[in-house]
């Protein structure tokens, strides 16, 4: 005999405290209180009989049974959005709506964007940009290109490949290498004006100038000054009007240097250990619309010519490539 189903608001509110692994950012999500979604999920551990979070001081983590009944919600839910989604009108089926991060929807995507709406005029682009990752459950997106680390980890209810590699280099303005003289070593850059994009963030860790001084072997630079932004095109946007040097992601920066609003000063590239990546649902891969899309930007990613971008002290936009395996011994990946 069959046990009854537990209450879908129950089953909802474990799948999203179980995607957040925090209380307090599940109940944000749902528009409840933390309490409220708390008894929510007390009340279906009751009734099956199993723990399904281990509560810690300031954190949970999910038991044995939780990682069990988890990829099977998240993955119901998602149907169930596709399922509501089917109901729409012809013209909305027209509608590809795609999330990406605001830096990489000003600095890439956006410039773009017009070769895919040309090749595939029947399809509606919808552009999301937002900080966080969208929720393909409630957020109505269909495909994401999302900063996640080199080897992340499968989901088994999404489509996750990667796209480009990401390493950070130094960029500034013409100008700016004209005013403060040859910046052609790491140890140069010790004078002049840094940019600090704190949007480099990723969890605990955050690369930041000290580690592209480390790993250049330049000692006993403060990198304590100097502009701070927390958005990269914000970013990039000064170092082009000459405010100082900036340790950008060179996917990010890669157009500004084509055109030569933005050189490297120093080619030396310090891997992240993060790269952009194409991720949709798993019963999304098959749309048209999405395959559409999902061939375009690796498209757009094999044409980029790292030979094009320019280097201070030469004006031709064919110098020599971007060295985007430079690390040197010891040097941490991350």
């Amino acid at each position: 005999m069959h046990k009854p189903m537990p209450p879908l608001n129950a089953l909802r509110a474990f799948e999203v405290a179980a995607r957040h692994l925090s209380l307090t950012k599940a109940a944000q999500e749902l528009h409840v209180t933390a309490g409220a979604l708390s008894h929510q999920i007390r009340g279906l551990e009751a009734l099956l009989g199993l723990k399904l979070f281990e509560r810690r001081v300031r954190s949970i983590g999910l038991t044995p049974a939780g990682k069990l009944l988890y990829p099977g919600l998240q993955t119901g839910f998602i149907h169930i959005r596709d399922a509501v989604t089917g109901l729409s009108t012809a013209s909305q089926e027209r509608v590809l709506v795609i999330s990406t991060s605001p830096g990489f929807t000003s600095k890439w995507l956006a410039l773009r964007l017009h070769r895919f709406t040309s090749a595939y005029p029947e399809i509606d682009v919808r552009i999301s940009s937002s900080v966080g990752n969208a929720n393909f459950t409630t957020d109505g997106v269909d495909v994401a290109i999302r900063n996640l680390p080199v080897d992340a980890a499968a989901e088994s209810a999404l489509v996750i490949e990667k796209l480009i590699e990401l390493s950070l280099v130094p960029v500034c303005s013409p100008r700016l290498v004209e005013m403060h003289g040859p910046l052609e070593r790491p140890e140069a850059l010790k004078g002049a004006p840094l940019i600090h994009d704190d949007s480099l963030a990723d969890g605990a860790e955050m690369l930041t100038w000290a580690d592209w001084f480390k790993a250049a072997g330049v000692d006993g630079v403060d990198v304590s000054h100097g502009l701070r932004f927390n958005s990269a095109d914000h970013a990039l946007d000064a170092a082009g009007e000459g405010a100082g040097v900036l340790l950008a992601r060179d996917v990010l920066a890669y157009d500004d240097l084509r055109t030569g609003r933005l050189v490297m000063p120093v080619g030396f590239a310090l891997r992240s250990g993060r790269a952009y990546h194409f991720v949709c649902p798993k019963s999304r891969r098959e749309h048209p619309h999405v395959q559409a899309f999902r061939t375009w930007v690796k498209q757009e990613v094999a044409t980029l010519d790292w030979r094009q971008v320019h280097r201070a002290g030469g004006s031709s936009p064919h110098v020599q490539p971007l060295n985007k395996g430079a690390s040197p011994p010891n040097h941490r990946r991350r």
